[in-house]
């Protein structure tokens, strides 16, 4: 028996076991291996079980964090995910890829004298848990109210907007451009961060809810949103994303080898280009690899350039890295794989052979002056400091834009000056009646599980919509 007055022991938190750095830069494995029960308990324990819980004031979603951390901690595993489940439908996916550490555990109050409590790692694990050993049970559904919804787009929000719905009784169907649902979840996450089963699960647990999938289906071009109405679906949630690649508009950007992250990362991803030859998606391969912009998409390029058989890989941004808006754990595992910054940099011009291929580029060196309108200081050419750097790959991930085939066959949308959805930021309401959006299509890219909190205001508002009217 402890003694009165004993301090209670420091649990440290727990880091995620992970495979080594050598080894995981040239294969397409999960990069961390997740926790061990035993980890977890461990990890939850840690957790103050505060009276004010700032951790959920910092999730998007709004998940009882401290109560599914201490079933954790109680050992109710089953019971732990069932709580994640009322607030949110993919948790494999946000455990894995949401920016914890400026969003729940960023707010932590352990955190503010010790490292926080590893929410994102404790969330993946129960998630994992009940994907491999669960009994497949559903959480109980109200009665059908026979209101139909289209959701257009199954990236995280329209997934989100999907799983609220079906729950509340309503007839749900998704349409999906591609061949395969996920969005920029099967698109645009390699595989090392992300695998795909985990977004096919998480996809099927919705269809076993009930919810109908559609793919290969372009609203504004098979479909139009007017036609939707006309087929019966009494609301329509626009969750498309921001998927137009955006280009550095500098001379050469035209030569064979340039590619924009959007097309480099679908092909190695979402069409399998990392497989070959059991897939046979065409992919250039380059030895000496330029990726351009600090993302947490400029990282994933990088990584996966390296796992294709790169042999330098080169991140080039235009700011310093208190700037670069990766997660710090992916910029640390970039680097851990040997990924080289090339901080302060930016490019003139690209340069060819004549086969029309890149072969380098002009680049010059850049200053900080004052800040911008992100708040960043604004990067300002220092004079005489061009110099040349090879490549034969580049691949330019500096944002996307938003893609106009829906919108521009949708006239009573309400657009901003950049193309983007205007919509409520509190419901998701647009301007035309009885349609929602939300996500990259309105913010601009943005995190997963910021366009997932856009998707449970709308689903809240569709269902009051579909409840009392307009």
């Amino acid at each position: 028996m402890a003694e009165k007055g004993a301090k209670k022991e420091k649990i440290p938190r727990q880091p995620m076991p992970e495979q080594e750095p050598d080894v995981r830069k040239r294969n397409f494995d999960e990069v961390p291996h997740g926790f061990t029960k035993e980890l977890a308990m461990k990890e939850a324990a840690r957790c103050l079980q505060c009276k004010k819980p700032s951790c959920m004031d910092g999730c998007p979603v709004s998940v009882d964090i401290p109560a599914f951390i201490k079933l954790i901690k109680e050992g109710e595993l089953t019971k732990a995910v069932r709580k994640i489940w009322e607030r949110n439908a993919l948790p494999a996916v946000c455990g894995r890829v949401c920016p914890q550490e400026i969003q729940c555990e960023g707010v932590c109050l352990l955190g503010k004298k010790d490292d926080p409590v590893a929410i994102g790692s404790l969330e993946r694990f129960v998630a994992d848990l009940e994907r491999e050993h669960g009994k497949g049970d559903l959480p109980p559904k109200a009665p059908p109210t026979g209101k139909k919804v289209a959701v257009v787009g199954s990236g995280p929000s329209g997934l989100t907007v999907a799983g609220d719905l079906i729950l509340k009784g309503h007839d749900v169907t998704i349409f999906e451009a591609f061949h395969k649902p996920g969005g920029v979840l099967v698109y645009g996450i390699p595989e090392f961060r992300l695998p795909k089963e985990i977004v096919y699960s998480e996809v099927n647990f919705l269809e076993r809810l009930g919810a109908k999938l559609v793919c290969n289906t372009v609203v504004g071009r098979t479909v139009s949103v007017d036609e939707l109405f006309e087929q019966g679906f009494d609301a329509v949630y626009i969750g498309v994303g921001a998927g137009l690649p955006r280009f550095l508009n500098i001379p050469g950007e035209n030569l064979i080898g340039i590619y924009s992250a959007n097309e480099y990362l679908t092909r190695a991803n979402l069409m399998k280009a990392y497989l070959f030859p059991e897939y046979d998606t065409p992919i250039a391969r380059g030895k000496d690899v330029a990726v351009f912009g600090a993302g947490n998409v400029a990282m994933d390029s990088a990584r996966t350039a390296m796992r294709l058989g790169a042999d330098r890989v080169r991140i080039i941004y235009r700011r310093s890295r208190e700037e670069m808006p990766a997660r710090a754990a992916e910029i640390h595992h970039a680097e851990e794989e040997g990924i080289e910054f090339y901080l302060l940099t930016a490019p003139i011009r690209f340069l060819g052979d004549e086969k029309g291929r890149v072969n380098g580029m002009e680049c010059i060196q850049m200053e900080l002056g004052e800040p911008d309108e992100s708040g960043r200081r604004r990067p300002v050419p220092i004079e005489g400091s061009k110099f040349h750097l090879e490549c034969n790959l580049a691949v330019i991930a500096v944002g996307a834009g938003a893609n106009p085939l829906l919108t521009q066959s949708t006239e009573d949308i309400q657009l901003n000056k950049w193309g983007y959805i205007i919509a409520d930021p509190e419901t998701g309401k647009t301007t035309k009646k009885g349609v929602w959006a939300g996500g990259d299509i309105v913010t601009g890219q943005a995190t997963v599980i910021l366009a997932m909190g856009a998707g449970r205001k709308a689903s809240d508002s569709i269902h009051d919509y579909l409840t009392w009217g307009w």
